[in-house]
């Protein structure tokens, strides 16, 4: 083989310098062979080969099949190390075994990039397709191969008029490129229900990706590229399964810093769904209300179908920032606007009132105009009169109060029309055009059209409403985005490790696991430990007033239950009658218990019983639980996640998250609890989660006492990790 178009620059498996992959040469090659090429279009190697000539890639298009002399009047070469010069991506349409021994030869011969389209892989799910999907991956690694696939459907390339894949929504005369990048594991959902009806509606797409198995090079991969991309403005992610958490963050983190959303569905919301994804593609989900509170820390704009994916993109390409949830809105129907509000206030958009200057100006604009109140209803007024509608639209998106407008139109002549689009264009705000009906005189004038030129058209109230409440949340996100979290003074990391280090694998006691969480700063009460009656009245008389007796029992995980706790003993003969009840009930609980006394501790009056969490998940590893505690806490189920580590604001947004939040401000005659304290005890609580994740299986401070001045963490549990997990 001659090497006559290297990408000299190119190392395969080079990452960028935000940690991805360098995809340039695999979405725009030089050059590409497709390996089971051929001239029947019944065939998915046909229709490949066809769409890519079809879609006009000016490079070299070489086909492969030892069968055939030429297809489609190219020469046909039959191997890979036959072919005039060296491709930077190869497909593969060829039966499973023969696709491991292509890649292969991609790697002997140099080339980057293959795309392996056969399934019979990972997807199936038995010891024998994940084996081979396995060895797919080896055989690509040891030969420095990066791989899309296997079991997808390929990618197209708008900007650079490059596709590999057999979709028919690219049959036809190419589509202008545009802002939008599309991807997804499915082919059909992601090519169809997104990347082709997005165009239908008039946007335009730069790149699109169906990935399938995610065997080697994944979607966030692909996100990343799409990301860096000059074309590009906003990324639509379709995804069964995202399998690297920390690579996820890295993502949204660069998507931040470069102000580009990520507008996400996530699939396997339901048990059922998380069945049907990982029957689809071998994926395996992790919690989703983790995953869906992990999506909103990192700024992920998560929609719940298809539909909202490509309509909110709408939005988000225009790179307006609204610099709040106050909306305002007008029409000369008072119907749409009533359906408006109620489907706006359900996503958290609010209509604030009118400075006075607006409605001055608003009552100037239109004589009798009396009553002005947002969202606005100018019916009598502005039917019939000319500019009306657009000049009380200027007005109204000059007010303070008002972050974004959503002008109403029905049935409406084109120089109404084209008011409104100027208006658009020339706004700082966001405009979001409701059109629920069409041009009065001009059928070729539709939303379709104004969409192509920019503009955000919508034809119903809740998808409207749905793609500003995004767009605001998204510019939100934006506006409170800080600097990583910093480590808080006086943590002892190493002492933290050596106990843990120390115990056996499962849970800790109580005491151990609190002097665990001392480490961080994390105090209880005044205790000590007592093995008999009489030391039990020892610590009662050391710690002086009422007390709590707990078994302390690293095989009593719940003390309530097994009739392990007394609380408010006060007095010699009590702590004595207390102690040996807590003893017996104890044994008779779980008599198999390894019982190492009875822990005497503080009483600690009054404050908030809240919890903090640590558990792990499939995707993101440690996760921080927040919320509601004591012993109602399956019933009040009031609680939220974080990935640590998290900042003390990050914290106090988390608790002012809760359902229950009113209760930390006081209520009724309750006072103020130390919110500043709990934030933070969470954000200490987090540095531990970052620390020792790998350490630990799960920690539960339940209830961590929140006073009026200060907090006391009043019983915790941590479950170390087997060494070997």
């Amino acid at each position: 083989m001659q090497i006559a178009n290297p990408h000299s620059e190119f190392k395969p498996g080079a990452l960028t310098a935000h940690g991805f992959p360098d995809l340039r040469p695999f979405f725009a090659p030089r050059a590409v062979a497709l390996l089971g090429a051929t001239e029947d279009l019944a065939k998915f190697g046909g229709r490949c080969l066809k769409q890519m000539l079809d879609f006009g890639f000016a490079g070299d298009a070489f086909p492969v099949n030892p069968n055939r002399a030429t297809v489609f009047g190219r020469p046909c070469f039959p191997n890979l190390a036959a072919l005039p010069a060296r491709p930077d991506h190869v497909g593969i349409v060829l039966p499973g075994k023969a696709c491991i021994e292509a890649v292969a030869e991609c790697g002997r011969l140099g080339i980057p990039f293959a795309t392996v389209f056969s399934s019979g892989f990972g997807e199936l799910g038995t010891e024998q397709t994940l084996a081979a999907q396995a060895e797919l991956v080896r055989v690509a690694r040891a030969g420095g191969v990066r791989i899309m696939g296997p079991n997808c459907n390929g990618m197209i390339n708008f900007v650079d008029g490059f596709a590999l894949t057999s979709t028919a929504t690219i049959s036809g005369p190419r589509r202008p490129a545009g802002d939008i990048g599309v991807v997804g594991q499915s082919g059909g959902a992601a090519q169809v229900n997104v990347m082709w009806r997005a165009q239908e509606m008039g946007l335009g797409i730069s790149y699109q990706v169906s990935s399938g198995n995610d065997a080697d090079l994944d979607l966030l991969d692909y996100a990343a590229f799409m990301l860096e991309d000059a074309h590009t403005k906003v990324v639509l992610m379709l995804a069964e399964r995202i399998r690297d958490g920390a690579r996820l963050r890295l993502l949204a983190a660069r998507a931040a810093e470069l102000e580009k959303p990520i507008a996400l569905v996530k699939f396997g919301r339901t048990e059922a769904g998380a069945r049907a994804a990982a029957s689809h593609t071998g994926a395996i989900t992790g919690s989703d209300a983790v995953f869906d509170a992990a999506a909103r820390q990192l700024g992920l704009i998560r929609v719940n179908d298809a539909r909202e994916l490509y309509e909110v993109a709408m939005l988000l390409r225009r790179r307006q920032r609204p610099a709040g949830h106050g909306a305002a809105a007008l029409a000369v129907s008072g119907g749409n606007l009533v359906a408006l509000t109620d489907q706006a206030a359900s996503v958290g958009i609010r209509f604030p009132d009118y400075v006075a200057e607006t409605a001055e100006q608003l009552r100037r604009l239109i004589p009798g105009f009396a009553a002005v109140n947002n969202p606005t209803d100018l019916s009598a007024g502005a039917i019939g009169t000319r500019d009306t509608f657009a000049k009380a639209a200027a007005i109204i998106l000059e007010d303070p109060a008002v972050d974004a407008l959503v002008p109403v139109i029905t049935i409406a002549p084109n120089d109404d029309i084209r008011s409104v689009t100027a208006l658009s264009a020339a706004s700082d705000k966001p405009v979001a055009i409701l059109w629920t009906g069409r041009s009065a005189a001009d059928p070729t004038l539709t939303p379709e059209v104004l969409v192509r030129e920019g503009h955000a058209v919508f034809r119903d109230a809740l998808p409207c409403a749905q793609a500003l409440a995004r767009s605001m949340d998204w510019a939100a996100f934006l506006r409170r985005r800080t600097a990583p979290p910093t480590r808080p003074a006086g943590l002892d990391a190493a002492r933290a490790r050596s106990l843990l280090a120390a115990a056996p694998a499962g849970a800790m006691s109580e005491a151990a696991s609190r002097a665990v969480l001392a480490c961080y700063g994390l105090h209880g009460p005044l205790e000590g430990i007592a093995k008999t009656a009489e030391e039990a009245v020892a610590e009662a008389t050391r710690i002086a007033g009422p007390v709590a007796l707990k078994i302390l029992s690293a095989d009593i995980s719940h003390k309530t239950e097994a009739g392990g706790v007394r609380l408010g003993v006060q007095g010699a003969e009590a702590v004595r009658e207390a102690f040996a009840a807590i003893i017996a009930n104890a044994r008779a609980h779980a008599p198999a218990a390894r019982i190492e006394g009875v822990l005497v501790q503080e009483m600690v009056a009054g404050g908030q019983e809240m919890l903090l969490g640590l558990t792990r998940d499939i995707t993101f590893g440690p996760v921080l639980t927040i919320g509601f505690g004591g012993t109602l806490v399956e019933v009040l189920r009031d609680v939220t996640f974080r990935l640590p580590p998290v900042s003390t604001d990050e914290a106090e947004e988390a608790l002012e998250s809760l359902r229950l939040a009113p209760l930390l401000h006081g209520h009724r005659a309750a006072p103020a609890c130390d919110i500043a304290a709990l934030a933070e005890a969470i954000a200490r609580f987090s540095w531990l989660a970052t620390d020792l994740g790998e350490l630990v299986h799960e920690i539960d401070v339940n209830p961590i006492a929140v006073l009026p001045q200060g907090i006391r963490v009043l019983d915790a549990l941590v479950v170390t990790r087997d060494a070997g997990a």
